[in-house]
Protein backbone atom coordinates (compact mmCIF):
# COMPACT_ATOMS: atom_id res chain seq x y z
CA UNK A 1 0.00 0.00 0.00
CA UNK A 2 1.18 3.34 -0.49
CA UNK A 3 -0.15 6.68 0.97
CA UNK A 4 -0.10 10.17 -1.09
CA UNK A 5 -0.10 13.68 -0.23
CA UNK A 6 -0.32 16.43 -2.29
CA UNK A 7 0.57 19.88 -1.74
CA UNK A 8 1.86 23.13 -3.78
CA UNK A 9 -1.79 24.48 -4.53
CA UNK A 10 -2.95 28.19 -4.22
CA UNK A 11 -4.21 31.01 -5.73
CA UNK A 12 -2.59 32.16 -9.01
CA UNK A 13 -3.77 34.71 -11.46
CA UNK A 14 -4.68 33.32 -14.72
CA UNK A 15 -1.88 33.08 -17.09
CA UNK A 16 0.54 32.12 -14.00
CA UNK A 17 1.85 28.82 -13.11
CA UNK A 18 2.32 26.57 -10.28
CA UNK A 19 4.03 23.28 -9.26
CA UNK A 20 2.07 20.25 -7.37
CA UNK A 21 3.89 17.61 -5.22
CA UNK A 22 2.75 14.42 -4.57
CA UNK A 23 4.74 12.89 -2.33
CA UNK A 24 4.59 8.75 -1.60
CA UNK A 25 4.80 6.39 1.58
CA UNK A 26 4.59 3.27 2.36
CA UNK A 27 6.00 0.37 -0.28
CA UNK A 28 8.49 1.35 -3.51
CA UNK A 29 7.37 4.17 -5.58
CA UNK A 30 8.35 2.72 -8.46
CA UNK A 31 6.12 -0.40 -8.35
CA UNK A 32 3.41 2.17 -8.98
CA UNK A 33 2.16 4.50 -11.87
CA UNK A 34 0.62 7.61 -10.96
CA UNK A 35 -1.77 10.22 -12.64
CA UNK A 36 -3.30 13.22 -11.73
CA UNK A 37 -6.77 14.25 -11.70
CA UNK A 38 -8.96 17.59 -10.48
CA UNK A 39 -12.79 18.19 -9.36
CA UNK A 40 -14.08 21.88 -9.35
CA UNK A 41 -16.98 22.86 -8.03
CA UNK A 42 -19.98 20.41 -9.43
CA UNK A 43 -18.57 18.67 -11.56
CA UNK A 44 -17.16 15.30 -11.72
CA UNK A 45 -13.62 14.36 -11.36
CA UNK A 46 -11.59 14.18 -14.32
CA UNK A 47 -8.13 12.95 -15.76
CA UNK A 48 -5.31 15.63 -16.54
CA UNK A 49 -2.32 13.34 -16.89
CA UNK A 50 -0.63 10.05 -15.90
CA UNK A 51 3.01 8.39 -16.13
CA UNK A 52 4.20 4.71 -15.80
CA UNK A 53 6.71 4.03 -13.00
CA UNK A 54 9.56 5.49 -15.01
CA UNK A 55 7.88 8.80 -16.14
CA UNK A 56 7.46 7.37 -19.65
CA UNK A 57 4.20 6.76 -21.34
CA UNK A 58 2.72 10.25 -20.79
CA UNK A 59 -1.12 10.80 -21.27
CA UNK A 60 -2.77 14.46 -20.90
CA UNK A 61 -6.21 15.45 -21.31
CA UNK A 62 -6.29 18.04 -24.32
CA UNK A 63 -8.01 20.63 -22.17
CA UNK A 64 -3.99 20.80 -20.74
CA UNK A 65 -1.68 19.69 -23.42
CA UNK A 66 1.17 22.03 -24.12
CA UNK A 67 0.58 23.43 -20.78
CA UNK A 68 0.91 20.77 -17.82
CA UNK A 69 3.66 18.52 -17.38
CA UNK A 70 3.72 15.85 -15.37
CA UNK A 71 7.02 13.91 -13.98
CA UNK A 72 7.94 11.98 -11.15
CA UNK A 73 11.24 11.87 -9.14
CA UNK A 74 11.42 7.84 -8.09
CA UNK A 75 14.54 8.90 -5.66
CA UNK A 76 12.46 11.36 -3.80
CA UNK A 77 8.93 9.24 -3.85
CA UNK A 78 7.25 12.18 -5.53
CA UNK A 79 4.93 12.69 -8.12
CA UNK A 80 5.25 16.60 -10.04
CA UNK A 81 2.53 18.30 -12.01
CA UNK A 82 3.71 22.00 -13.07
CA UNK A 83 0.85 24.37 -14.42
CA UNK A 84 1.60 26.91 -16.97
CA UNK A 85 -0.52 29.17 -18.68
CA UNK A 86 -3.07 28.72 -16.17
CA UNK A 87 -6.86 29.21 -17.12
CA UNK A 88 -9.56 30.00 -14.81
CA UNK A 89 -10.86 27.09 -16.08
CA UNK A 90 -8.29 25.08 -14.11
CA UNK A 91 -9.76 26.29 -10.90
CA UNK A 92 -9.84 22.27 -8.96
CA UNK A 93 -9.23 20.34 -6.18
CA UNK A 94 -6.09 18.58 -7.72
CA UNK A 95 -5.84 15.15 -6.68
CA UNK A 96 -2.77 12.51 -7.14
CA UNK A 97 -3.60 8.79 -7.48
CA UNK A 98 -1.48 5.93 -8.08
CA UNK A 99 -1.85 2.28 -8.85
CA UNK A 100 0.17 -0.94 -8.72
CA UNK A 101 0.43 -1.69 -12.50
CA UNK A 102 3.76 -0.02 -13.25
CA UNK A 103 3.82 -0.41 -16.58
CA UNK A 104 -0.07 0.41 -17.21
CA UNK A 105 -0.91 4.11 -18.28
CA UNK A 106 -4.60 4.92 -18.19
CA UNK A 107 -6.65 7.68 -17.82
CA UNK A 108 -9.67 6.02 -16.28
CA UNK A 109 -9.99 6.64 -12.28
CA UNK A 110 -11.74 3.33 -11.16
CA UNK A 111 -8.60 1.63 -11.72
CA UNK A 112 -6.26 4.14 -9.75
CA UNK A 113 -6.18 2.10 -6.06
CA UNK A 114 -4.55 5.04 -3.74
CA UNK A 115 -5.67 8.51 -3.90
CA UNK A 116 -4.45 11.44 -1.88
CA UNK A 117 -6.57 13.95 -0.42
CA UNK A 118 -6.27 16.97 -2.50
CA UNK A 119 -5.34 20.19 -3.17
CA UNK A 120 -6.95 23.59 -4.09
CA UNK A 121 -5.60 25.26 -7.20
CA UNK A 122 -7.45 28.90 -7.64
CA UNK A 123 -6.83 30.60 -10.61
CA UNK A 124 -8.64 34.15 -10.76
CA UNK A 125 -9.33 36.49 -13.98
Amino acid sequence: QVELVESGGGLVQAGGSLRLSCAASGRTFSNYATGWFRQAPGKEREFVATMNWSGGGTIYADSVKGRFTISRDNAKNTVYLQMNSLEPEDTAVYYCAAHDVPRLVTMRSALYKYWGPGTQVTVSS
